[in-house]
């Protein structure tokens, strides 16, 4: 298993008020079509969806849903009133934030082996009140030119990372808008359509294994 940073690595938004309707189901149908770019580069199958809910004028409530997909397409017109069955009791006035669609993908090592990741890449799709917006943040090290020790890979980036900007590039071209880099982290920044070069002193990047966890 790779190590996993608390917070992401990297991180794309995409402005979709402009080439989406508002509401869960043209949501739902973005997320569809995001994920056929993705899965096409074995960055993410989707198996699952997960949410929280909110009320107009309380926020965020104190609960989260989870829906496993399995091979059931995100562009289904009946998974919507799939997702707002799941409705707290408790709340019948409650509404579904952010949708984060979950599920693995793949990574190469150094010697060219693949393996398989849970959440190696994550896709947020959000529409509320200020608009909608969708999100695609990673949290390995493998899109990197060094590892979160410090150390410089250049086969694993070499290898991992061509394909991740690849993505990205045709989910401009999908979406119909260009990706903004999303804000710097600890851990790393996004920068065009891959990660910002690291700070090499004495032929190592910065050591972040103390703010990441397996």
């Amino acid at each position: 298993m790779l190590m996993r940073a608390p917070k992401e690595s990297g991180s794309w938004t995409w402005d979709l008020d402009d080439v989406a309707e508002p509401g869960l189901g043209s949501m739902l149908v973005i997320a569809g079509r995001m994920s056929v770019v993705l899965e096409k580069y074995d960055l993410l199958v989707p198996a699952s969806l997960e949410w929280d809910w909110f009320e107009a004028g309380k926020g965020t409530l104190s609960v989260s849903s989870r829906l496993n997909i399995a091979a059931r397409s995100l562009g289904d017109p009946a998974l919507a009133d799939g997702l707002r069955a799941c409705r707290p009791t408790g709340h019948p006035q409650a509404e579904i934030g952010g949708i984060l669609v979950l599920g693995s993908g793949a990574w190469f090592d150094a010697n060219g082996a693949r393996h398989r990741e849970d959440r190696l890449v994550e896709l947020l799709l959000t529409s509320n009140q200020v608009g909608a917006w969708a999100e695609l943040s990673v949290f390995h090290d493998v899109w990197g030119q060094c590892d979160f020790r410090g150390e410089p890979q250049p086969i694993i980036h070499a290898t991992n990372a061509p394909r991740l900007a690849s993505a990205l590039q045709e989910l401009d071209h999908v979406l119909g808008v260009a990706a903004e880099p999303g804000d710097p982290t600890f851990h790393g920044r996004a920068e065009g359509y891959g990660l910002g070069a690291p700070d090499i002193i004495d032929g190592l990047g910065p050591d972040l294994t103390n703010a990441t966890r397996g």
